[in-house]
């Protein structure tokens, strides 16, 4: 199964970030990760992460924790994902570089557009438009900026889990439901 997620911010050790998604500490914070993580993806499923894996620049705390997360990993670059990183990212890790964005095609009649930053990549009177799956902002909100086709994968919007695709999709087709 192919799974979505952003902005893990691993030992990122800054009180506004893990505070606000609940947690005491960042040590807290990135065991809850895994733990999440672990719960619901297998060494078989696909993770694409959308950007901002990793703050800190320790190596053995980013270690500590990817060499204990399921699945093949696809990455997205963010804004907090410097050359060194993804150079360490793909030589230390099962982790994939996709570059800055990515087309995913989903069972041959879906297409979305992967980034780390929201972009408004179509129109709904467009045939060709892509439903944009992102993160970057933070936010609790699955849809962002409106009717923009905009599905935030964040961890922040899922309680700290990774998104199926099946579940993205079903979220898609309730919201479009609402909307007209």
């Amino acid at each position: 199964m192919d799974f979505f997620t952003s902005d893990l911010h691993i030992g990122h050790d800054k009180d506004f970030l893990y505070q606000k998604r609940g947690f005491i500490n960042i040590t807290e914070h990135d065991t809850q990760i895994i733990k999440n993580w672990n719960s619901i993806i297998t060494p078989e499923d696909n993770v694409y992460i959308l950007g901002d894996l990793c703050m800190s620049s320790n190596e053995a705390e980013w270690n500590r924790v990817f060499y204990n997360l399921n699945g093949h990993l696809f990455f997205i670059r963010g804004n907090h994902d410097t050359d060194n990183k993804i150079i360490t990212y793909i030589n230390a890790w099962n982790i994939t570089n996709l570059g800055f964005v990515y087309i995913y095609k989903y069972n041959k009649k879906k297409q979305f557009y992967l980034s780390h930053y929201p972009t408004m990549v179509g129109n709904k009177d467009n045939k060709y438009f892509f439903w944009n799956l992102s993160g970057h902002t933070h936010n609790k909100n699955k849809f962002q900026y409106g009717e923009k086709q905009i599905y935030n994968v964040a961890l922040d919007a899922h309680n700290m889990f990774p998104i199926s695709i099946e579940d993205i999709i079903k979220d898609i087709d309730n919201y479009k439901e609402n909307i007209i």
